[in-house]
C-alpha cells in the first residue's frame, strides 16, 4: 500500500538496511504471515514493492487481506512453500524444527526474526516511539496513536490487538515522520529495536518459561532502554520501584513520569480522580501545569497508562490541546475491558488481563463502578504462568463474587501435568472448573441476574464465551 512520493522516499530508505538480504532476490516469505505484527509488515513491504508471499495454519481476516492485496498465502506450512524465497521472516511461534524454517536453511535461504525486520523498518523514521512494559502496552500504544493522530501526524502504527481509531485493525501505515510500536520483552524482542522514544511502564515477573527470574527481565528492559540514543528520552514510570532500580545502572537522565511525589518525576499526574467511568486528572511538567486528562474509560491504570502516553507525546513538542483531544477520544483498545453487550439486566465485558498484577488492576477498576456482584470467567494462559504465578492468581481470584475456571490455554506449551485450573478452583472458595467454554455459557446463563457485570478474562480464547452470552 504505497501512500504517495513521500511514502516511497521512506521506503527506500528503509529497505536500504536490509539491501544485502533482498537486492536480486525474487520474494520475500512470511512464515506465519497472519500473525498480528507479521501480516501489517507484509504489507508495508509489499508497498515498497517487493515480492512476498506466505503461509499461516489457517485462513483468518488478516489472511483475506493480504490476498485482496495481491499476496499470495498458503494455508498450512509446507517445504516447498519457501523454494525461490529470497530471504524468510518468521513469526516468534515458528520454532527452528518448523517445515519451512529447516527448509530455508538447508537451502542457505537467510531467516530473520519478525522483530528485526520491524528494527530495520523503524530505522526509516525520524521518530520512533517504542512501548514496553510488561503490563499496558496495548493500551499505551493505542493512547499514543489517538494524541499522534489529534495532532496531526499521521503516523504508522502497530498495536499488538485492535482498535477501532485505526479501523479496528492492529496496524496503520501512515505518511508522517513518526512510527510507534507495541514492544515485547519476551525472547528480548525488543532488543531488535531503534527507539529514538522508549516508554517503559513498568516491569514484573513474567515469561518465565523464558526469563530465569525478576532480575533477568530488569536486565531485558535495562538493555532496551540503552538503545535508545542520548539525543532521544527513556520516559518510565517513576512510581515502579522495578523500573527505576533496573534502569538505576544506566547511569544517564530519565523522562520519569508518576503519580507520587518523587523528585525525580518530569510529569506529575495531580488531584487525580478515578472512581467512576470517566477518571481524570491534571498533568504537570516540570512542575508548571500543562494540560487536563478526562478518559471515557474506567480504571486508575487507565489514568497511569494516559500519563505514559502523554509524557511521550511531551518529549515530541505536542501541544497540550493534542493530547487532551485525543485521550478524550479514546474508547478503549480491543479486548482491554471491552463491552461485549448484555444478558438480561448483566453487563458483558471482556478482558485480556492474564497476569496477577492485570487482575488485580482489572478487579480494582470493576469494584468501583458499583455492580451487585461480579462474575469472572477466568482463563489462565499457558502451565509456566500458572504454576509460577499461582498463589498470586488465588489471592486476586478470591475477591469476586463468582469464579469459573476454564482449563489452561496451553498456547506455545506442552502440558507437563504439574498444574491445572482445577487446582486453582480447589483454593479459590466456591470457584468452579469447567472442561469447555460452552458449560462456561451454560452455567452463567443459568446464574446471571440484573445487576451483574460478568467478566471473561484471559489471554486465550475466553472471549468466546462472551460472544455466545450476548
Amino acid at each position: 500500500m504505497v501512500r504517495g512520493h513521500k511514502y516511497q522516499m521512506r521506503m527506500c530508505f528503509i529497505l536500504s538496511g536490509i539491501e544485502q538480504y533482498i537486492e536480486g532476490k525474487r520474494r520475500c516469505h512470511f512464515v506465519g504471515i497472519g500473525g498480528v505484527s507479521m501480516s501489517p509488515l507484509a504489507e508495508i513491504l509489499h508497498g515498497a514493492g517487493v515480492v512476498v508471499s506466505g503461509s499461516d495454519m489457517g485462513d483468518s481476516n488478516a489472511v483475506s487481506r493480504l490476498r485482496k492485496l495481491g499476496i499470495p498465502v498458503t494455508v498450512g506450512h509446507r517445504a516447498e512453500n519457501v523454494h525461490g524465497a529470497g530471504f524468510v521472516i518468521r513469526t516468534a511461534a515458528a520454532r527452528d524444527d518448523n517445515v519451512e524454517i529447516a527448509a530455508a536453511r538447508e537451502t542457505d535461504i537467510p531467516v530473520f526474526e519478525r522483530a528485526e525486520a520491524w528494527g530495520y523498518i523503524m530505522r526509516g523514521y525520524e521518530n520512533a516511539i517504542c512501548v514496553a512494559g510488561v503490563h499496558g502496552k496495548t493500551t499505551t500504544t493505542a493512547m499514543m496513536t489517538q494524541i499522534l493522530l489529534a495532532a496531526g501526524r499521521d503516523p504508522t502504527v502497530m498495536i499488538g490487538g485492535t482498535f477501532s481509531a485505526i479501523g479496528g485493525t492492529g496496524y496503520r501505515i501512515g505518511a508522517g515522520d513518526t512510527i510507534v510500536l507495541e514492544s515485547c520483552e519476551y525472547y528480548n524482542s525488543f532488543h531488535n529495536f531503534f527507539p529514538t522514544v522508549a516508554i517503559i511502564l513498568n516491569i514484573d515477573a513474567d515469561h518465565l518459561d523464558f526469563f530465569k527470574d525478576l532480575d533477568e527481565v530488569k536486565s531485558s528492559f535495562r538493555k532496551f532502554a540503552a538503545l535508545t540514543p542520548e539525543s532521544g528520552y527513556i520516559v518510565c514510570n517513576g512510581d515502579d520501584e522495578n523500573t527505576m532500580s533496573a534502569l538505576a545502572p544506566l547511569g544517564r537522565g530519565l523522562f520519569a513520569f508518576g503519580l507520587g511525589d518523587s523528585p525525580l518525576l518530569r510529569v506529575r499526574g495531580v488531584n487525580v480522580s478515578y472512581c467512576g467511568r470517566t477518571p481524570s486528572m491534571d498533568v504537570l511538567y516540570d512542575g508548571v501545569p500543562y494540560c487536563r486528562i478526562k478518559l471515557s474509560v474506567p480504571g486508575l491504570h487507565n489514568l497511569k497508562d494516559a500519563l505514559a502516553a502523554a509524557a511521550a507525546a511531551i518529549t515530541l513538542g505536542l501541544p497540550a490541546k493534542s493530547i487532551e483531544d485525543g485521550l478524550s477520544a479514546f474508547v478503549g483498545a480491543g479486548r482491554r475491558f471491552e463491552f461485549k453487550g448484555c444478558l438480561g439486566g448483566a453487563d458483558v465485558y471482556d478482558d485480556y488481563a492474564h497476569h496477577p498484577s492485570e487482575l488485580s488492576a482489572l478487579i480494582d477498576m470493576v469494584l468501583s463502578l458499583d455492580y451487585d456482584r461480579i462474575i469472572l470467567a477466568f482463563q489462565p494462559h499457558t502451565y509456566t504462568r500458572t504454576r509460577a504465578l499461582f498463589a498470586d492468581f488465588v489471592k486476586e481470584l478470591r475477591r469476586v463474587d463468582i469464579v469459573l475456571l476454564a482449563e489452561i490455554y496451553a498456547a506455545r506449551e506442552p502440558n507437563d501435568m504439574s498444574v491445572s485450573s482445577a487446582d486453582i478452583a480447589a483454593a479459590v472458595p466456591g470457584a468452579m472448573h469447567f472442561a469447555t467454554l460452552g458449560e462456561i455459557s451454560d452455567e452463567i446463563h443459568k446464574i446471571a441476574r440484573d445487576g451483574d457485570i460478568i467478566l471473561t478474562v484471559g489471554a486465550g480464547d475466553i472471549f468466546r464465551v462472551g460472544e455466545t452470552l450476548v
